[in-house]
């Protein structure tokens, strides 16, 4: 039914977008996912990322006020990843079935310290925050954010939680590298559209960038999913 929340102990088999890997390093991660059947057509289905991130910004600013979004699924602070999301949906034509939110958040730094083979920049809650929380605490906060901005969204539309995540943007207004399939392009994050595509302007152009990976131009490249 809506609303089956499952939380892992261990994952063998953990994904980020793009089908990397994700390293859930057991009770010092939090690895949640969350069934929905929201009445909406399979083109808004990218929303709901969105939406996830909004509500897993709100339940941990309290914690850490300096958390923010990067487009399109990651939480960081100060440059370091901390949390990452991933959407996936099973639909028919022109019709939505289930949608499952999957989130995977570092509470604690491993004791064996992280893989040497994520590359990039990674923090933790804990380190962050400088407190120590349940993973059951941190999922019970999460889940009524989320229920929530849920809530919103059906009550009433994209609109809001747009704005909210707009506000929660770590690179809101500020120049970008975005990676594609065909390279990438630089520009000035302007804008978040219906679809949940980052429009940039690109030489007094406005380009939507619909899918791919952004490199905030003011810290290190922070491209690749932990």
């Amino acid at each position: 039914e809506e609303g089956l929340v499952i939380i892992a102990d261990q994952q063998s088999q953990g994904r980020g977008r793009l089908g990397r890997s994700w390293h859930t390093a057991g009770h010092d991660a939090l690895a949640i996912s969350i069934l929905l059947r929201p009445n909406i057509p399979p083109e808004h289905v990218p929303q709901l990322s969105l939406l996830t991130a909004v509500a897993l910004h709100q339940a941990l600013a309290t914690l850490v006020p300096d958390i923010r979004i990067k487009w399109p699924n990651d939480l960081l602070f100060h440059g370091a990843k901390m949390a990452g999301i991933l959407t996936e949906m099973r639909a028919e034509p022109g019709e939505v079935q289930a949608v499952v939110l999957g989130v995977g958040l570092n509470v604690r730094k491993p004791k064996g310290g992280w893989p040497k083979e994520i590359a990039q920049k990674i923090t933790d809650l804990t380190s962050a925050s400088g407190q120590h929380m349940s993973r059951l605490n941190i999922a019970t906060g999460f889940i009524k954010a989320l229920y929530a901005c849920y809530d919103i969204y059906l009550t009433h539309g994209f609109s809001r939680i747009r704005e909210m995540w707009w506000q929660a943007h770590a690179a809101s207004g500020q120049m970008v590298r975005a990676h594609g399939h065909d390279g990438y392009v630089e520009g000035i994050a302007e804008a978040l559209d219906e679809d949940g595509a980052l429009l940039l302007r690109v030489d007094d152009q406005l380009q939507r960038f619909v899918a791919g990976d952004l490199e905030l131009m003011n810290t290190q490249h922070m491209g690749n999913s932990a």
